[in-house]
């Protein structure tokens, strides 16, 4: 055997002998070749040591359940920035690719709001955030948009999630996300209480690139481990401060520890309490903060107007109103039982009128909403429930038939209407001192953009 390994080596050396290295191979490799001869060994590269070292896995969920998350190592790794949107497309100033472009074509985005301006560059590049601004400002496709350029839509683990304080919400943001990313091969999910879990657990299973889910259920699912929260790079928590008005900072915290450090965190309030700014110097990173708008500012669009109304005379003032090229509209009541019973009146004089709140199931809410943004429902009226929740793009009127409690309530009530820009009126009923009482304040704050007027029936 030695004597065949020796013939082997002579025939080598006659070889090199007659040959240059650089007669077998091109000038630039051998220039490569000769630089890394001079340099000290070396370790083998992470990825053959990979291949050396036996996979552990990263989550021990149950494999039946499907969600369980890959080490970071074994993920794919998102497309660049610059790969991502530096298409063709424009959204306004802000360059998007050619199908989030056709996307907001569809939806009848052409500039970018001053809100989505703003915060769209710097979730771009990568920076925490804390963004204030009121409803109907375009906060979703604030984050949606970036969302959906960050993500690996090629991986099927979650690694988008935002937080919402209510199934109403959570619903509207992930069909408003699953519309701009409508031309990509892109999934989101509306995780929330009231339904069973099962449906969740399965499209979990199916692969998704974004949750979008209410504290409660969330935290059921990972009590559960049917879902994990590893593979997670970007959090949003939308709504902040009715997030704290309900109870759930505490949850919210409780879910931020469980998501890796490494994430970009992002939170949008109306208004900036000292426990949301804690909460936001604990857990986001050096954040950018952008304020747009002053505390509780209605939008410019909203055309603002108030009637002296005795409590018993507002059927027969919202009649005449609704007369009034009301197209759709949006009635407020403070109580459960005053919406039913306002229903009951409106169908009594033939308008096509139903109700929401929260005493009804999850079924005939979705049900009523489905009917009232397909133009198939003229009217509907709400509690405060409302007023944060519901996803109603085209509200021609914003009817304040009670009082609401105080300003912010006030602003975020009429901020269902000239949503993204449009034209939109509120309609006000001052009916007892304690009305008067909050219209002094409101006409302190708004001034000249709260104008009294009157009616024809009643006062004529």
């Amino acid at each position: 055997m030695s004597s065949v390994f020796r013939s082997a080596k002579r025939k080598l050396s006659a070889l090199v002998g007659k040959r240059s290295l650089d007669d077998e191979i091109p000038a630039v490799a051998a220039s490569s070749l000769k630089g890394r001869a001079q340099s000290p060994p070396h370790k083998p590269p992470n990825m053959a040591s990979r291949l050396l070292t036996p996979a552990t896995p990263h989550s021990d969920l149950p494999d039946a359940v499907g969600v369980g998350v890959k080490g970071a190592s074994e993920r794919q790794q998102p497309e660049t920035p610059s790969e991502t949107w530096s298409g063709t497309g424009q959204f306004g100033t802000l360059p998007v690719s050619p199908s989030i472009s056709h996307a907001l074509a569809d939806m009848g985005y052409e500039e970018p709001t001053p809100i989505q301006e703003r915060v769209i560059p710097l979730i771009r590049l990568g920076q925490d955030l804390v963004g204030q601004a009121q409803t109907g400002t375009g906060k979703t496709t604030a984050f949606g948009l970036p969302i959906i350029e960050i993500v690996d839509k090629r991986s099927r683990h979650p690694q988008a999630l935002v937080l919402t304080p209510n199934r109403e919400l959570a619903l509207q943001v992930s069909e408003e996300i699953s519309r701009i990313g409508m031309y990509g091969d892109f999934k989101s999910i509306a995780i929330y209480g009231g339904q069973p879990l099962q449906p969740q657990i399965k499209a979990l299973r199916q692969g998704v690139q974004v949750i979008v889910a209410t504290p409660g259920r969330l935290m059921d699912h990972m009590r559960r481990r049917t879902l994990s929260l590893t593979s997670i790079r970007i959090v949003v928590v939308d709504e902040a401060d009715k997030m704290l008005d309900i109870g759930f900072i505490a949850d919210i915290e409780h879910i931020l520890r469980q998501i890796p450090r490494s994430r970009q965190t992002l939170l949008f309030s109306a208004t900036i309490p000292h426990p949301i700014r804690r909460l936001a110097r604990r857990y986001l990173k050096n954040p950018q903060w952008v304020r747009i708008g002053g505390e509780a500012e209605p939008v410019d669009q909203v055309a603002q107007i108030y009637y002296e109304v005795a409590a018993q005379d507002r059927r027969v003032a919202l009649r005449e109103v609704l007369d009034e090229g009301v197209t759709k509209g949006l009635i407020f009541r403070r109580t459960k039982f005053g919406v039913d019973r306002l229903v009951s009146d409106l169908n009594s004089d033939g308008h096509d009128a139903r109700g929401i709140h929260s005493g009804m199931s999850q079924a005939q809410r979705e049900r009523i909403m489905a009917n009232f943004k397909s133009e198939r429902l003229r009217l509907l009226v709400a509690t405060n429930l409302a007023s944060r929740g519901l996803d109603i793009p085209a509200v021609s009127h914003v009817i304040n038939y009670d009082m609401p409690d105080n300003l912010e309530e006030y602003v975020h009530r009429i901020g269902r209407t000239a949503r993204m820009g449009r034209q939109g009126t509120a309609i006000t009923f001052v009916s007892d001192m304690q009305d008067f009482d909050l219209l002094d304040k409101l006409q302190e704050h708004l001034g000249n953009d709260l104008k009294l007027a009157h009616l024809n029936l009643l006062y004529n």
